[in-house]
């Protein structure tokens, strides 16, 4: 039987009772005062057991005539244990109550303590004397025949009296109050087990779909580093026979193998900016591959960020021109240098400014800026209370700006996305493949850098490249 079977009997077993324990139901200490409370009352020594023969309340004291026995009478000591041993093996039978008579004449009442049908333990009221015991009984003789009998009949004749009849009462109050205490016991433990199974029960539910999550995660783990794969081992196929067909549109073009009419030259200046575009679809695709598998390599060394973003803007100008946008930069004096890969880079402000100018129509203008800030670079959610005593790194940051048609807030984290792109539909102006800002972000990342977007007002996007200076230390 499996443990979860186990569990699911126990809730039934205590749903109908067939399980149920009196140490389990009620509070000993409760159980203790409620006891004390009828002893004071009624002046009746009081004990509860459970089934098992658990002693749960004692609101008793050893009656004199026993510690008198016990004490000087080997004899009469051993029957006294006897006693008590036979007081707990009484049964109470169909009535719920039986007697039991000892040989110093004190009588024991137990009463069953019954609740839904099953016996849960016993109380035992006494030893008491019924009121007509006036001498020593012939049964303590019989045992201890030296016994003193003037020093025995003072003892015993202290023990409680009462007559069958009123003890017979007090053990029906005794029930009424236990039922009482049962009830509310079988309520509140009944209510805190089906409590503990629904949670048991939801618990099991949770692990059994945190399995399934895990499996589905795994297997998407999996089918990612198979799409990683495959697009690495099909871009660099296919980036051979295309490098080939830019060289011969190329020598095609500077009419190495024959003169060609204007007609023909215009085909093969589309096959060159054709294939060129899907060199850098394939490059991209290439870059996307290294970086998810890290194995991209990072080659770092000081970099002068002037030079960088003059460089860039060199690189763009001329398809700037072609478009009608004006590019700018702006770089403060004295920025210290970076540490990091130059020709990575240079790729990040590329594909920024590339970006940048495919969403400017023609008079806009995109801005390259750069300066020297002082910023925290620790994860903005990982703060653990303790923001005040974070210190703050001196940082470069670059930015890219345009007054393009902008970037809606709901986009904002979604472009970095691979091969997301806002507008989507096959009616789209802008063409590309959605690679180029989620391969920046990875590679601002590789420089434990960030890179975030705001809004250009009145209209536009500034991205904004946030790079430490100093390079990360061992500890």
């Amino acid at each position: 039987m499996t443990v979860a079977a186990k569990e699911e009997r126990s809730l039934d077993e205590l749903t109908l009772g067939s399980a149920l324990l009196l140490e389990e139901l009620v509070d000993r200490s409760a159980l203790s005062e409620m006891a004390q409370s009828f002893h004071e009352l009624f002046g009746m020594p009081l004990r509860i057991f459970s089934e098992a023969g658990l002693l749960l309340a004692d609101a008793s004291a050893q009656p004199a005539i026993y510690e008198y026995l016990a004490e000087k009478h080997r004899r009469a000591k051993a029957a006294l244990q006897e006693v008590v041993t036979a007081v707990k093996r009484v049964d109470p039978g169909a009535r719920g109550e039986a007697s039991y008579t000892c040989f110093t004449g004190g009588v024991y009442h137990v009463v069953a303590i019954r609740y839904d049908g099953r016996q849960l333990g016993r109380m035992v009221l006494g030893p008491f004397l019924p009121p007509a015991t006036k001498d020593i009984p012939q049964s303590l003789l019989a045992v201890e025949p030296d016994v003193d009998v003037v020093a025995a009949k003072e003892l015993l004749l202290k023990m409680p009296r009462a007559r069958e009849e009123t003890v017979r009462q007090i053990a029906r109050h005794l029930r009424v109050t236990l039922d009482l205490i049962l009830f509310s016991g079988h309520k509140a433990l009944l209510t805190s087990s089906m409590h503990l199974a629904s949670v048991r029960e939801s618990f099991r539910d949770l692990q059994e779909k945190n399995g399934k999550l895990q499996e589905a995660y795994d297997r998407l783990k999996e089918l990612d580093r198979l799409k990683s794969n495959f697009l690495a081992t099909v871009s660099h196929e296919l980036r051979t026979p295309l490098t080939s067909i830019i060289g011969y549109s190329e020598m095609l073009a500077e009419g190495i193998a024959g003169d060609m009419t204007v007609e023909q030259k215009d085909f093969v200046r589309t096959i060159h900016e054709k294939g060129e575009q899907l060199l850098e679809l394939i490059s991209g695709l290439l870059d996307l591959s290294k970086l998810e598998s890290g194995t991209l390599a990072v080659k770092k060394i000081d970099v002068v960020v002037g030079d960088l973003v003059a460089d860039v803007v060199n690189t763009v100008s001329p398809t700037a021109r072609k478009r009608g946008v004006t590019v700018t930069s702006d770089v403060a004096a004295g920025l210290p240098k970076l540490w990091g890969d130059p020709t990575r880079l240079r790729q990040v402000l590329l594909n920024l400014t590339d970006n940048a100018l495919k969403f400017t129509p023609q008079g806009g203008t995109v801005a390259l800026s750069a300066r020297l800030i002082s910023v925290d670079l620790s994860p903005e959610d990982d703060d653990g209370g303790l923001v005040l005593l974070r210190s703050k790194q001196p940082a470069i940051e670059i930015r890219v700006a345009d007054d393009g048609i902008g970037i809606p807030d709901a986009e904002k984290t979604k472009v970095f996305d691979a091969f997301y792109q806002v507008d989507s539909s096959s009616t789209r102006q802008v063409g590309g493949t959605g690679l180029g800002l989620s391969i920046v972000k990875r590679l601002v990342e590789g420089h434990d850098g960030r890179v975030t977007i705001e809004d250009n007002e009145p209209k536009g996007a500034i991205f904004v490249v946030t790079l430490p200076l100093k390079r990360a230390t061992l500890s």
